[in-house]
C-alpha cells in the first residue's frame, strides 16, 4: 500500500476529487430543486432508469451495431425521458401520477437492464458496475464528459433560475402571471433526470440518490434562502467526498459508499439535534 502523501496526490485520487466536485455541483442545483419540487424520487428513478440506458448502448457496441458511444449517453435519454413523462403527469397537477410514471419507469428500465445482461454475459461487468459504481476508476475520459455536461446543466440554470423557482415555488401562479410554466418544469425535470444520469459512473445508481438528495435535504433544514440552500447542498457534498477519499485509504471501504453514508448521516444528524433542541 502506498504512503498516504502518495496516495492523495495519485492521478485517479486527483480524479476522483475533481469528479465530487462537479456531483457537488450537480447536487446544489438539481439535488436542490428536486428538493423544491417534492420530487425527489425523480432522482432515484432516474438513475434506475440511466441503467437501462447505458446497458442498451453496451449490448449495440458488443454487437458491433455502434462505436465510439460512451454509456452516459443512452443513460441520459433514458433518464430524460423518464423525467418527462414524470413531468407531464405533474404539470396536470398529478402528483400521484408523477410518482406512478416514475415507478413504472423505473421497473421497466431495470427489467430491461437485467434481460439486456443476459445477452451479453461476457459484459455482465460493465453494468454491474455503473450500478455500483466506483469514483476511483473514473477516466480522463469521463471526467471531460461529466465536466461539460455539468457546465451544460449549470448553463440552464442560470439562464433560467427566475423561472425555475417561480415553478418550483408557485407553479399556479406562474401560469397566471404569464410564463410558460408547463414547459420550464418539462426543462427542470429533464436537468433533474441529466444529472441523475451522468453520476451513474462515478457514483453507481444505487447511490445517486443520496449524493443528489440529502445534501439539498440538510442544506434545507439550515438554510434561511435560496442561495445558502445552494452553498449549504454543495458544501457538505463535497466535503464527504473529500473526506470519503481519505476515510477510503484507512478503511479499503468503497469510497462512494463512504460518501453516501457521510451526507445520509449529516442528514440524520440535523435532523435529531432539531428535534433535540426545539423550543
Amino acid at each position: 500500500m502506498p504512503d498516504f502523501s502518495s496516495y492523495l496526490t495519485s492521478p485517479f485520487v486527483l480524479r476522483a476529487a475533481a469528479a465530487f466536485l462537479f456531483v457537488a455541483m450537480n447536487a446544489s442545483l438539481s439535488g436542490v430543486f428536486a428538493n423544491f419540487r417534492n420530487s425527489t424520487f425523480l432522482v432515484s428513478g432516474a438513475s434506475h432508469a440511466a441503467l437501462g440506458g447505458a446497458a442498451l448502448v453496451i449490448v449495440l457496441e458488443s454487437h458491433g451495431s455502434v462505436f465510439g458511444v460512451s454509456p452516459v449517453f443512452g443513460a441520459a435519454v433514458f433518464a430524460v425521458l423518464l423525467s418527462i413523462a414524470a413531468g407531464s403527469a405533474h404539470n396536470r397537477g398529478s402528483t400521484a401520477g408523477s410518482d406512478t410514471a416514475i415507478g413504472v419507469g423505473f421497473a421497466l428500465s431495470m427489467a430491461l437492464a437485467v434481460l439486456l445482461i443476459s445477452l451479453i454475459p461476457e459484459s455482465a461487468s460493465r453494468v454491474w458496475g455503473l450500478l455500483m459504481g466506483d469514483v476511483l476508476l473514473i477516466t480522463n475520459q469521463d471526467l471531460v464528459l461529466l465536466a461539460f455536461l455539468t457546465l451544460c446543466v449549470a448553463t440552464v440554470f442560470v439562464v433560467f433560475w427566475k423561472q425555475f423557482l417561480f415553478v418550483s415555488f408557485d407553479l399556479d401562479g406562474a401560469r397566471a402571471f404569464g410564463i410558460n410554466a408547463d414547459r420550464f418544469n418539462y426543462l427542470l425535470f429533464a436537468l433533474i433526470g441529466l444529472s441523475s444520469a451522468l453520476l451513474v459512473k462515478a457514483i453507481g445508481s444505487i447511490l445517486v440518490f443520496a449524493m443528489l438528495s440529502a445534501p439539498a435535504a440538510t442544506a434545507l433544514l439550515v438554510s434561511d434562502s435560496v442561495r445558502k440552500t445552494l452553498w449549504w447542498s454543495f458544501a457538505i457534498s463535497f466535503a464527504a467526498g473529500i473526506l470519503a477519499l481519505v476515510l477510503s485509504y484507512f478503511t479499503a471501504l468503497s469510497v462512494s459508499a463512504i460518501a453516501a453514508f457521510l451526507v445520509t448521516t449529516a442528514y440524520f444528524s440535523v435532523r435529531i439535534w432539531r428535534f433535540a433542541f426545539a423550543r
